[in-house]
């Protein structure tokens, strides 16, 4: 059993998002980045697969500049076996379609059976990427995922639904399967993990290598949406006030 898992750094929930001048990106020169929190949950989820089938190896990967492979450590240090970085030159909004060809190309000769992600991410949220990694690889594909079983040669999965539904479904191997956020609980890392992991290997493979498709979609600008504080004064009696007032919640707020 080899479940790859796919990581993502992101901007730490506290941080303050300034954007550069020409309102391309964000100062990342201010902000603290962390392991996307869905995908420590996917992270976990694969080390309990692996530990109920007997054995097998978990793979993260991740995708970005330098800084990521203190995600991946971090990876390392909670169970994974080893870690591939597909290194950028730049610390860009990336389009899910453009990422997830690279993934698709680099997993291609891993012969997972399964690739987990978490299901969306904390900065775009888009929950694209890991659908489409699965697709361009001819996988069995499903999200919003509450809970695995693993069976002879196919997984059955609970699927969460609108209005507090969910279904069970059983997906033939290879899959790839998008894992919410709260399947379980994810194991912190412990000191001898922490020691272990510097000694695992991240290979490091350069992003310009693996052919890739344009995007389909693009940042055109990014910038603070600006605050405006409206006053206005209702006058009259107070039946007509309160008139106006209902006026107001329904008609200008939509709130009624």
């Amino acid at each position: 059993m080899k479940i790859a898992v796919l990581v993502k750094q992101v901007p730490g929930r506290d941080g303050v998002l300034r954007p550069t001048a020409d309102g391309s990106w964000f100062d990342e020169g201010e902000v603290a980045f962390e392991t996307n929190e869905a995908d420590t949950y996917a992270l976990e989820e694969a080390l309990q697969l692996c530990e109920r089938a007997g054995g097998g190896e978990v793979v993260a990967v991740s995708l970005g500049p330098e800084r990521v492979q203190k995600s991946l450590r971090d990876c390392l240090a909670r169970g994974a076996g080893r870690a591939i970085h597909l290194l950028t030159e730049a610390s860009t909004a990336t389009d899910p379609y453009t990422t997830a060809t690279r993934l698709a190309a680099l997993l291609k000769t891993e012969g997972c059976d399964l690739i987990l992600a978490g299901v969306q991410s904390d900065d775009l949220s888009s929950g694209q990427t890991p659908l489409l990694v699965g697709e361009f690889l001819g996988m069995a594909t499903a999200t919003l995922i509450t809970a695995t079983e693993l069976l002879d040669g196919a997984i059955r999965v609970k699927q969460e639904l609108e209005g507090g539904w969910c279904q069970w479904l059983t997906l033939p191997l290879p899959a790839t399967l998008g894992i919410q956020t709260g399947i379980n609980r994810p194991r912190y890392p412990t000191i001898k993990g922490i020691m272990g992991a510097k000694r695992k290997a991240i290979a490091t493979v350069a992003a310009a290598e693996l052919a890739t498709a344009p995007p389909l979609q693009r940042l055109d600008h990014l910038f603070v949406p600006r605050k405006e504080k409206r006053t206005v004064m209702i006058e009259g009696s107070a039946d007509e006030a309160a008139s106006r007032l209902v006026a107001i919640l329904k008609n200008d707020l939509k709130v009624l």
